[in-house]
C-alpha cells in the first residue's frame, strides 16, 4: 500500500461532526409493509457528540471527514459484538434495534453513493480502526448490506475475510452488472454512469470486465468460514435474485461455505422481514463463534 495504516491513521480527520440522519432512501430502496489486519496499536480516542437513537446512546464521529456513528447498548454483551451497517442509516432498523437490546453495538460510516469503490473501502478501513480501537468493539463485526449496500459489505469482507463474522444481506446487490447496469432487471442508468466514474473505469467495456464483484470473490469468505444470511423477495425485478442472492448461494455452497436464505414469496424489492427471530439466531451464533471477540 502507498501509505501504512499508521500514516493513514495520523491523517484521520477527528473533528467534531453532528449531522442529521439521512432522509428517505434512494428509489432503489422501498420500506417493508408493516483494516486493518495486523494492526496492533489502536487509534487515539476522539471527541464525540452524543444523542439518542431508538433510546440508545449514539456517538457522532467524523472519520476521514465523513459522518460516522457508534451506537451503544445499555449493557455490552460478552465480546463487544457489533453490526456494521453499510448504507441507508436508520432505514428499516428492526434488526439493528433488536441486536442493540441484546448487547450488540451498531456502527456506520457514511459512504453513500460510492458503490463499494476502492475509495469507499479505504474509509471503511479507517472506521474499522476507530470502532475496534477507541470504542473497543469486536475485531469481527457482522456486516449489513441493504440493496446497493451489498457491494460495500461484500467487497470489504472479501478484502478482510478474517475481520468478519457474518454478512447480512437484505436484497443485496452482489454484481453491479446486474444493478445498476441492468441485465434481466431495468437497472439505473444514472447510477451506472455514477458508478463507472466513481471506480475510474475508462470505458463501458472495462467496467463489464471487472472481476472483483461480490459474486466473483467468495472463496476468501468460505475459507474464513464467514456466515452469509440473505433476505430477498422472490419477485424482485430491481435486484433479481437469480443474478445476486441465488447465484451467491450456489457458488458459496460449492465452495463449502454456509449461507442461510430467507425468501419472501411474491415480494419484490421490499426490505425487512416480518419474523426476524430465526435470522437473529443465525447472527447471534456467528457472533459467538470462537475468534469473534476483541
Amino acid at each position: 500500500m502507498a501509505r501504512s495504516f499508521f500514516a493513514r491513521l495520523a491523517g484521520l480527520a477527528l473533528a467534531l461532526a453532528v449531522a442529521p440522519d439521512r432522509a428517505a432512501p434512494p428509489a432503489d430502496v422501498q420500506p417493508a409493509p408493516t483494516v486493518a489486519p495486523g494492526r496492533t496499536a489502536p487509534p487515539p480516542a476522539q471527541r464525540t457528540n452524543i444523542s439518542l437513537w431508538h433510546g440508545f446512546r449514539r456517538h457522532h464521529l467524523s472519520v476521514s471527514g465523513r459522518l460516522a456513528f457508534v451506537v451503544d447498548p445499555d449493557s455490552t454483551a460478552e465480546g463487544a459484538p457489533w453490526i456494521w451497517r453499510a448504507t441507508f442509516w436508520g432505514f428499516s432498523p428492526e434488526v439493528d434495534v433488536a441486536l442493540l437490546s441484546e448487547g450488540f453495538h451498531v456502527g456506520y460510516v457514511e459512504t453513500e453513493d460510492m458503490y463499494g469503490s476502492p475509495r469507499a473501502l479505504a474509509i471503511w478501513d479507517e472506521f474499522y480502526l476507530v470502532a475496534t480501537g477507541a470504542h473497543g468493539l469486536s475485531k469481527k463485526p457482522i456486516l449489513e448490506g441493504t440493496s446497493r449496500g451489498g457491494l460495500y459489505a461484500y467487497r470489504w469482507a472479501e478484502a478482510h475475510p478474517e475481520q468478519v463474522s457474518a454478512i447480512l444481506g437484505d436484497a443485496p446487490v452482489c454484481d453491479f452488472r446486474s444493478w445498476p447496469k441492468g441485465r434481466s432487471g431495468a437497472g439505473s442508468p444514472a447510477d451506472w454512469s455514477a458508478l463507472k466514474k466513481e471506480y475510474g473505469f475508462a470505458s463501458e467495456e472495462e467496467a463489464l470486465r471487472f472481476a472483483d464483484n461480490p459474486v466473483d470473490r467468495l472463496a476468501p469468505l468460505a475459507r474464513a468460514h464467514v456466515l452469509l444470511v440473505h433476505v430477498y423477495g422472490e419477485a424482485d425485478t430491481v435486484v433479481p435474485p437469480a443474478e445476486n442472492t441465488l447465484l451467491v448461494a450456489e457458488r458459496y455452497r460449492a465452495l463449502g461455505g454456509r449461507i442461510a436464505l430467507f425468501p419472501k414469496p411474491g415480494v419484490g424489492h421490499v426490505h425487512g422481514l416480518r419474523d426476524t427471530g430465526p435470522l437473529l439466531e443465525q447472527l447471534r451464533g456467528a457472533a459467538r463463534r470462537p475468534g469473534a471477540e476483541p
